[in-house]
């Protein structure tokens, strides 16, 4: 083939998408009221889906870190920088006026907190129990 050719379809193909674009007004994503719950725009109720799914994310590691309790495997950090940002979140979320953000990431530095709680808690016990100081 010759590329010459391709360009032109490939060119043609985008001018043609554009001009298709530009008659779509209608198609905007509309945010009405949800079915579910006639209170919440739909885009909550989406909100607060997608909200639950990433303030759990953290729940299993710091779940497992109690059961043998023990801070291995556990990095502290990351838990730290996340519960950070949250609160920025959760400013965000107040400037915005969205309930969803506001709500899981006031759930998720409670969670990330207890995550470094425990680690530095482990932490402790393990350096007692070993004599290391």
């Amino acid at each position: 083939m010759n590329a010459h050719w391709v360009q032109r379809v490939v060119l043609a193909g985008l001018a043609s998408s554009a001009v298709l674009l530009c008659g779509c007004a209608d198609l905007v994503i509309q945010d009405p009221q949800s079915l579910l719950i006639p209170t919440f725009k739909r885009s909550e109720v989406v909100g607060f889906v997608a909200g639950f799914g990433t303030t759990f994310a953290a729940l299993p590691d710091l779940l497992a870190m109690m059961k043998r309790r023990s801070s291995a495997g556990m990095n502290p950090r990351m838990a730290a920088i996340m519960a950070l940002f949250q609160v920025i979140w959760i400013y965000y979320g107040l400037l915005i006026a969205s309930r969803p953000v506001i709500l899981w990431n006031m759930v998720a530095v409670v969670v990330n907190t207890l995550s470094v709680g425990a680690y530095v808690y482990f932490v402790r016990r393990e350096r007692r129990l070993t004599g290391h100081s």
